[in-house]
């Protein structure tokens, strides 16, 4: 599939997953995919406060910044993160070219589908994982192998590919917030060069603003042109207390409103509503095994537990995916 086949795709289901959203905003529900409760009249009566003249709340439409998380939060991370599941493919693919891998863990591990040998590499293993097939090539080229890659993956429970894995209610909170002014923002520890490729098309989210992990940058000049080569090196880990600070550096103001769905979103939540004036926050809690999945503190895979005992104190939204969404995935 070539990449603007690819783009035109992406953006048909960007259409088809808002189906009836224009005239259900016309009937008085901008966001029909949440079951009516607490968590969607807080997030209308967020908008209302921040948006409408004369509010006590309001905020002025340079300062709506609304930031999402994006793993676990608008689209499925588990069993394994989308982009992780990228890198071992990556590695299998890459596997003729070093034949030393065979017998060299990590790399064995994956080229085995040992994933208990895997897991005990721990961090270190990861990390030589991620650098071999994220680093060494050019923006350009990694963005067109991330690419082709969401073109014929499938995500291994839902059969269906990672870009229509996303979740419809949440597309409706984006759409949402944009109609009224904000500037919708993700912020993953994720790649950024992994997320750009698609975002836009998937999320209505374009490039300039997306906050991932990031590696250096090399720049020279190869036959006369100008080119960059990514390092293995890197420059800002967008997890934790680097949320904060990669949205600082990428957006110069503190966000009023933050989504997110792991104690890796902590320090975003807390940064977003610890500011002055109306703030919201608010965690996504999977906990719907029958539509998607169920797990929190004791998850491997997006980890909910320091941030689910602060929910109440901190005041931060705890949406139910099951009893708050209607439905998960768009229709496609």
């Amino acid at each position: 599939m070539t990449p603007v086949i690819q783009r035109r795709a992406l953006s048909a289901l960007v259409l088809a997953a808002l189906p009836g959203l224009a005239a259900a905003q016309g009937r008085g529900d901008p966001l029909p995919s949440w079951r009516e409760g607490g968590t969607k009249r807080a997030i209308l009566d967020f908008l209302r406060a921040t948006t409408t003249p004369g509010s006590a709340d309001f905020v002025a439409p340079a300062e709506r910044l609304a930031v999402f998380d994006n793993d676990g939060t608008l689209w499925v991370e588990q069993p394994l993160y989308a982009q992780f599941a990228f890198a071992l493919d990556r590695v299998r693919a890459l596997a003729p070219q070093h034949p030393e891998w065979a017998m060299r863990d990590p790399f064995r591990a994956v080229l085995a589908n040992d994933m208990h040998a895997l897991v005990q590499t721990g961090e270190h293993g990861l990390a030589e994982i991620i650098a071999v097939t994220h680093t060494g090539m050019s923006p350009e080229v990694f963005r067109q192998t991330a690419l082709a890659w969401l073109a014929t993956a499938r995500h291994p429970r839902f059969a269906r590919p990672y870009t229509e894995c996303i979740y419809q209610p949440m597309l409706e909170v984006l759409a949402l917030f944009r109609a009224r002014g904000f500037r919708t923002c993700i912020v993953s520890g994720g790649t950024l060069e992994f997320m750009r490729p698609w975002a836009e098309q998937a999320y209505g989210v374009p490039p300039d603003q997306i906050v991932g992990t990031t590696f250096k940058l090399h720049y020279g000049l190869a036959n006369g042109r100008g080119e960059l080569t990514t390092l293995s090196e890197v420059d800002l880990l967008d997890d934790g207390p680097g949320k904060p600070a990669g949205i600082a550096r990428a957006f110069g103001r503190r966000p009023i409103a933050a989504f997110g769905n792991s104690d890796g979103d902590y320090e975003m939540l807390e940064y977003t509503t610890t500011g002055p004036g109306r703030r919201l926050g608010l965690i996504v809690h999977h906990d719907d095994a029958a539509r998607e999945y169920a797990y929190d503190r004791q998850s491997h895979i997006g980890r909910l537990d320091r941030a689910l005992t602060a929910a109440p104190q901190q005041r931060w939204l705890v949406t139910s995916m099951r009893d708050d969404w209607a439905r998960v995935f768009p229709d496609v």
